[in-house]
């Protein structure tokens, strides 16, 4: 499906430019809804994000954005002023299955309900506030304090001789966010796994509210420490399209190679748990100084190790030096040479390939299922990169090379983040040697009236994408934030099927997915 074939009566295209990503808005009644998802899906479009939310006139709203070839439709659909006891609009879950938790969480937080879902279990509701209480509603101050109720969630139970259950969670040994994981199993062989995340439901999408515009990158860039990058600049991306402001050239090329840097820091980072998960320390050591050894570049060539705060609205804060581009090009031959190394010590390491190999595999089937994105699904054959397919500026200057494997399995995962560094590497010496000349940052002018924006970056762990709805003097109506570990959760519950219990810490890392971006 593509946008420049859409004929959406009452559809407004949103300001283009450089740097941006093309979108469509579109005002839906229920029928319009319906049949603008049924076109999506038999065009082999993907639902990006569904999200609620209340005008300052107390009209209450669902949304949708979809992925089309040449960009972003997003549908809005009104559904009154007060939620509606039979449902509030028609369910998408049934055309589009991975709907079903972004569902669930818009009820949780707006009391918008899909009619006629089957599924309808509170999802980020864990007891800690009342049924009644919805608190993306305006009439929710978002300081109000209840007693935790903490009820019996109502897991899908596998019946059979010999089946039992085993609970994770939802606290870990590690520092790592809340999540349960309920395995159903007989003997160590895995027969289900399902998920329960959102536990610390931090009032993200609140707080956007009450934070000025042009301070809503910070918020934004909170939101996941590993990605600070991708949704920072997703974020500005949005605010940008919404104040129509172009960026300079050299901007864009440093936010390009500060998102690459942030996506070779945890490629190493992960490389290095695979091989420890799997009974190999010395992966484990090796990758951890790697690592080590690249945000420290960050933190001298750009002020921070993690790379927080760096990008801003209207281009970036801090510019790079000739002398901290020649450090940056160096460590990077250095990288390159020994996670080359590092490569052939994994491809040799029989006790790594006996573990990696056919564990966890994900087919395309249920890529497809699901809406999987990013590394995941190019590992499991589905090519889609933003930085190639869409090729907002910079990356339409570099050619990004698609680094992807059809296996599916572990190995396959392992083998894309080793491709992805090394394309990583080269786009990163590529930016440097052809960053322009010219400012690093312009001013935001501010519309004169409500506008919006989009945002969608290619993270390291897949597409961030950001819907902006702002008003006149510095305000943010509405920003939903939303990350590919929503489509992604739900593709690692089938992964593990038929694997044995041991292996999920391994299966669960070759994932690495986002349990923060469910805690908004």
């Amino acid at each position: 499906m593509r946008l420049d074939s859409m004929q959406i009566h009452g559809s407004a295209r949103l300001a283009q430019g450089a740097g941006r990503i093309p979108a469509i808005v579109t005002e839906a009644g229920e029928v319009e809804w319906l049949e603008i998802a049924h076109a999506a899906r038999s065009g082999q479009s993907r639902l990006v994000a569904m999200w609620g939310g209340e005008a300052p006139d107390r009209v209450l709203s669902v949304n949708a954005a979809y992925e089309c070839e040449d960009g972003i439709l997003w549908v809005r659909l009104a559904t009154g002023d007060m939620p509606r006891p039979e449902g509030d609009f028609p369910d998408l879950a049934a055309i589009f299955p991975y709907a079903v938790r972004m569902q669930r969480a818009i009820f949780d937080l707006t009391g918008l309900r899909a009619r006629g879902a089957q599924d309808t279990r509170r999802w980020l509701h864990h007891g800690n506030w009342p049924a009644d209480y919805f608190p993306l509603r305006k009439q929710a101050t978002g300081i109000e304090r209840f007693e935790s109720n903490e009820a019996d969630y109502p897991f899908v139970r596998v019946a059979g001789d010999g089946v039992h259950e085993i609970a994770v969670g939802p606290i870990h040994a590690g520092t790592i966010e809340p999540g349960h994981f309920r395995f159903s199993v007989v003997g160590e062989k895995v027969l289900r796994l399902e998920e329960r995340l959102g536990y610390a439901h931090r009032g993200v999408e609140r707080l956007f509210e009450r934070t000025p515009a042009s301070h809503g990158h910070r918020v934004a860039g909170r939101i996941a420490g590993d990605s600070t990058v991708a949704f920072s600049w997703a974020y500005c991306m949005a605010l940008e399209q919404a104040c129509d402001v172009a960026l300079p050239k050299r901007a864009l090329y440093l936010r390009a190679l500060l998102l690459e840097c942030e996506r070779v820091a945890n490629h190493l980072g992960d490389l290095g748990a695979l091989g420890n998960d799997a009974g190999f320390g010395f992966g484990l050591a090796q990758f951890s100084r790697f690592k080590e050894d690249w945000i420290r570049t960050n933190a001298r060539a750009f002020g921070h190790r993690y790379l927080m705060d760096r990008i801003v609205p209207g281009g970036v804060a801090v510019d790079l030096s000739s002398e901290h581009a020649a450090k940056l090009s160096a460590q990077c031959e250095r990288v390159e040479r020994d996670v080359h190394a590092m490569r052939q010590i994994y491809d040799d390491q029989s006790g790594l390939q006996d573990r990696f190999l056919g564990t966890g595999r994900l087919t395309p089937d249920v890529v497809d299922y699901f809406g999987v994105r990013g590394m995941a699904a190019r590992a499991s054959g589905r090519t889609f990169d933003l930085r190639a397919n869409l090729q907002a500026a910079p990356y339409g200057e570099l050619a990004v090379n698609i680094a992807s494997d059809a296996r599916g399995d572990v190995a396959a995962r392992v083998a894309v983040r080793f491709s992805e560094i090394d394309e990583s590497l080269r786009l990163v010496r590529l930016l440097l040697a052809n960053l322009p000349q010219g400012p690093i940052v312009v001013d935001v002018t501010h519309a004169a009236e409500r506008s919006l924006g989009i945002g969608w970056v290619e993270g390291w762990r897949g597409d961030v994408f950001v819907a902006l709805e702002t008003a006149p003097g510095d305000t943010v109506v509405r920003c939903h934030c939303h990350d590919p570990s929503w489509q992604n959760w739900p593709a690692l519950e089938h992964a593990i099927i038929g694997n044995i219990v041991p292996d999920f810490p391994l299966i669960n890392k070759s994932f690495n997915l986002n349990y923060a971006g469910h805690d908004l």
